[in-house]
C-alpha cells in the first residue's frame, strides 16, 4: 500500500518541465521548455506571468489570434450540444455541413466538395489516394525542398533527403522537380496522376513562384490529364493577403489542401475538390477513405467561426500592408533578404548559427520566432493576422536590437 501512495507524491514533487521530459515523447534533444499557462490574441503568458509576443502563430495556426472570443464561444456551444458521434461520412452533422458550405461559398466553383480530416498530413494522405483512384495512374511529382507533413505518404513527398533517409523504404513512383523552373515541367506526362505543390513553399524559407510558372504548370497538367494539387496548409486562410494563396496567381487547382489556420486553434484539415472527382472514394471499394475524427463537430464549429471572423472583421484587407511594414522596418546589414507575401515571411541571415542566436535572444526578450526545416538560416515571421502596426514596430525593434547584440 505504501507504494500506491508514494508514487503520486513523488511525481508531485517534480516540476512540470521535469514531468514533460519524463512522460512526453520528445521531438528533439533540446526542447525550448517554455511553460505557458495562458494565451490571448497575439500573446502567450508563461508560468511566471511573463508575456511573449507570438510571431509564428503556432506555425501558421492561430490566424485570428489565440482564444478569439467568437471561436471560443462556438467551441463551447458545440461541445455542449454533441461531440464525436461517428466516423466521418455516415451521420448528417450540422457543423460539418455548415463549414463545408461556407468553404464552397468562398472557393471557385470546381472546389465544391470537402472531405474533412484531422490534420494537414492527413489531408495529404487523402489527396494522394484520391488522385491515384480518379486517374488510375500511380506516378506523382513533388518538389525539391517541399514539406507536406510527417506521415509516411506525406514524408514520401518531402523534398529533403536529410529528413527522409531514416524512414525508408518510402512510397515508390515519386519524382522531384525544381520549384519555379519551367524546363522541369516536361517531366509531367500522361502517366502522372498528380503534381503536389505548395502554392508558396513554406519550410523552404518562403519561396514565392512566378505567376507565369504556376500558369504554365496549370496548362501542362490540363494537357496531360494530371491533377494539380495545391498544398495551402500554411499559406491559406488569409496568411498571404488573399483568402487563398492561389488567388495571387489566377490559377485554380483540381484539389486544394487546407489545415493549420482553418480551425482557429482546433485540430482540423481538409482536402477539397469537385463532387465528380471526390465521388470515386465512395465505391469500388466502398469506404475508399476513412477517418474516425475527421470533421469533428467541435473542430468544424471552430472552423466556421474562424472563417466568419476573417470575413466579418475583414482581416485579410491589411495583411499585405502589415507584411510590407515588416519588410520596411527589418533593414540591417546582417539581414540578407526579407521575402514572402503578406504575413508569411522569411528573414535570411548568413548562417543557422547567427539565426539561432538571434531567435534565442528574442525569446529572452519576449518575442517568439523560429527557423525553417529546409532553410535554417532564415527566421520565420508569421504572426496572427490581428497583429497591429504598433505591435509590428515593437517586434521589429526587439529583433533589430538583438541582431546588433549578436552580429
Amino acid at each position: 500500500m505504501k507504494y500506491v501512495g508514494w508514487k503520486p507524491y513523488f511525481c508531485s514533487m517534480l516540476t512540470q518541465r521535469q514531468l514533460f521530459l519524463k512522460y512526453n515523447a520528445q521531438t528533439s534533444t533540446t526542447p525550448l521548455l517554455l511553460e505557458f499557462v495562458k494565451a490571448k490574441g497575439i500573446y502567450m503568458y508563461d508560468v511566471d506571468g511573463k508575456k511573449y509576443m507570438d510571431l509564428i502563430a503556432g506555425i501558421g495556426v492561430s490566424n485570428v489570434g489565440h482564444c478569439h472570443p467568437t471561436v471560443v464561444e462556438a467551441i463551447k456551444n458545440q461541445a455542449e450540444t454533441y461531440m464525436h458521434l461517428m466516423v466521418y461520412g455516415e451521420f448528417v452533422q450540422t457543423p460539418q455541413i455548415n463549414f463545408a458550405k461556407a468553404l464552397a461559398d468562398v472557393l471557385p466553383a470546381n472546389l465544391n466538395c470537402t472531405y474533412f480530416v484531422s490534420s494537414g498530413s492527413e489531408a495529404i494522405e487523402g489527396a494522394m489516394k484520391l488522385a491515384k483512384r480518379y486517374t488510375n495512374r500511380t506516378a506523382i511529382i513533388a518538389y525539391k525542398n517541399s514539406y507536406h507533413g510527417s506521415t509516411h505518404g506525406a514524408l514520401s513527398l518531402m523534398g529533403n533527403e536529410e529528413f527522409k533517409q531514416a524512414y525508408r523504404p518510402l512510397l515508390p513512383d515519386i519524382a522531384f522537380i525544381n520549384f519555379n523552373h519551367l524546363p522541369d515541367l516536361d517531366q509531367i506526362t500522361t502517366a502522372t496522376a498528380a503534381v503536389f505543390i505548395e502554392t508558396i513553399q513554406g519550410e523552404a524559407g518562403i519561396r514565392v513562384p512566378s505567376i507565369g510558372y504556376l500558369q504554365a504548370l496549370r496548362k501542362k497538367c490540363t494537357e496531360t490529364g494530371t491533377l494539380l494539387i495545391f498544398d495551402e496548409i500554411q499559406c491559406g486562410f488569409g496568411r498571404t493577403g488573399k483568402m487563398f494563396g492561389f488567388e495571387h496567381f489566377d490559377v485554380v487547382p483540381d484539389i486544394l489542401l487546407l489545415a493549420k489556420g482553418i480551425g482557429g486553434g482546433m485540430p482540423i484539415g481538409a482536402f477539397i475538390s469537385s463532387k465528380e472527382i471526390m465521388s470515386v472514394l465512395s465505391e469500388n471499394p466502398i469506404l475508399g477513405h476513412i477517418t474516425t475524427f475527421g470533421g469533428h463537430p467541435v473542430s468544424c464549429a471552430a472552423g466556421l467561426a474562424t472563417l466568419n471572423t476573417i470575413l466579418t472583421e475583414n482581416l485579410v484587407s491589411d495583411v499585405e500592408k502589415k507584411g510590407q511594414l515588416f519588410k520596411t522596418l527589418l533593414q540591417h546589414p546582417a539581414i540578407k533578404q526579407v521575402r514572402g507575401k503578406g504575413l508569411m515571411l522569411a528573414v535570411e541571415f548568413d548562417s543557422y548559427e547567427t539565426n539561432k542566436a538571434i531567435i534565442d535572444a528574442c525569446i529572452v526578450d519576449g518575442i517568439i520566432t523560429d527557423w525553417f526545416l529546409h532553410c535554417s538560416k532564415s527566421m520565420r515571421i508569421a504572426p496572427p493576422l490581428i497583429i497591429t502596426e504598433e505591435e509590428i514596430k515593437e517586434a521589429c525593434n526587439i529583433i533589430l536590437k538583438n541582431i546588433d547584440a549578436i552580429v
